[in-house]
C-alpha cells in the first residue's frame, strides 16, 4: 500500500512539473514576443525597386534600415563565388548561357542592371567577397543570409569557398547560410560546427523538425503558410527562429508577428521598416 502511495505521489509530482514547465515556457516566449521586434531582411537587396542581387540593391536596402539582406550564390568556371539567383544569365543580364561556364572576368563584362531599368545600366554581378567587404566596412551591424544555389548544379567545393570568404572578412557572427540542398547544409555543418545555418523549403513538410535536428541547423526559412501552421508553432516551441520569405504585402505583417516569426524577407523593405 505504501508503495502504491509513493508511486501515485510520484506521478502527481511529474504531472505538476510538466504543467509548470509548460507555463514557464509560455511565459518566456510571451515575454520574447512582447519585447522582440520582427527583423526585416531585404530579399536580394531592395529588389522591388532596384536590380536584384546587385550592389546598388544591397546599398539601398541598407539605407532604408533593414536588419539584414538575403542573397544567392553560384560559382564561375574559374571558381569565383558570385552573387546571382539564376543558374543562367539571360533573365538578369545581357549575357547568354550558364554561370558555371563563364569565367569571373567574363561575367564582369556583363550588364546586370538594364534588364530592370535602363537607368541601372552598368550594374555588375558582384563577387561574394565584394559584398561581404562592403558589409564589413559599414558603420553598423548588417546580417546577411547567403543562399547556396546548389540544388540544380553541384558546384565543387562551393561550401568551403563560401566559408573561407566569410572567415576572411571576419563576418561569421553576421552570416546565415541556407539552402534547399540538404547535402550542402550537411557539408557546411561538417566543415564548421559554429556557423549559423538554416533549413530552407517550400510548403508545409511534416519532417521539418526531423531534418532540422539531423542537419544541426539553427533556424527555419519558410513560406508564410508554414509559419502559421501547427508545424511552425511546434518548430518555434523547440527554439528554432522562423524567417519567412518573400512577403511583399504589409497586410500580412500582424499575422506573422502574432505567429512569432523572427524575420520577414521582402522585396520592398521600405514598406516594413518603422522609423
Amino acid at each position: 500500500m505504501l508503495n502504491s502511495l509513493i508511486k501515485s505521489e510520484n506521478r502527481r509530482y511529474n504531472e505538476i512539473s510538466l504543467i509548470l514547465l509548460k507555463e514557464v515556457r509560455l511565459l518566456y516566449f510571451g515575454v520574447i514576443l512582447l519585447t522582440k521586434k520582427v527583423e526585416i531582411y531585404g530579399h536580394r537587396g531592395f529588389s522591388g525597386c532596384y536590380p536584384e542581387n546587385t550592389l546598388i540593391s544591397f546599398r539601398e536596402a541598407e539605407a532604408v534600415g533593414v536588419d539584414g539582406i538575403e542573397l544567392d550564390v553560384q560559382m564561375t568556371r574559374d571558381g569565383e563565388v558570385v552573387v546571382i539567383h539564376d543558374e543562367t544569365l539571360e533573365r538578369t543580364t545581357n549575357g547568354i548561357g550558364f554561370v558555371k561556364d563563364m569565367t569571373y572576368r567574363e561575367l564582369c563584362l556583363l550588364d546586370a542592371g538594364s534588364w530592370f531599368d535602363p537607368k541601372f545600366s552598368g550594374e555588375k554581378i558582384p563577387a561574394l567577397s565584394e559584398v561581404l567587404q562592403w558589409i564589413k566596412n559599414l558603420k553598423r551591424k548588417l546580417f546577411v543570409n547567403i543562399e547556396l544555389k546548389t540544388y540544380k548544379i553541384e558546384y565543387p567545393n562551393i561550401e568551403e569557398k563560401v566559408l573561407a570568404i566569410i572567415d576572411e572578412q571576419g563576418l561569421k557572427d553576421q552570416v546565415i547560410i541556407s539552402s534547399f540542398n540538404l547535402k550542402s547544409l550537411e557539408k557546411v555543418r561538417q566543415l564548421d560546427n559554429n556557423i549559423n545555418t538554416a533549413l530552407l523549403f517550400i510548403g508545409v513538410p511534416t519532417i521539418v523538425l526531423e531534418e532540422a535536428r539531423r542537419l544541426k541547423v539553427n533556424g527555419i526559412h519558410c513560406e508564410a503558410v508554414f509559419a502559421v501552421s501547427e508545424e511552425g508553432r511546434t518548430a518555434r516551441e523547440y527554439g528554432y527562429p522562423i524567417r519567412v520569405y518573400t512577403i511583399n504585402d504589409r497586410g500580412y505583417f500582424k499575422t506573422l508577428k502574432d505567429a512569432e516569426v523572427c524575420t520577414i524577407m521582402t522585396d520592398f523593405p521600405n514598406e516594413f521598416i518603422v522609423n
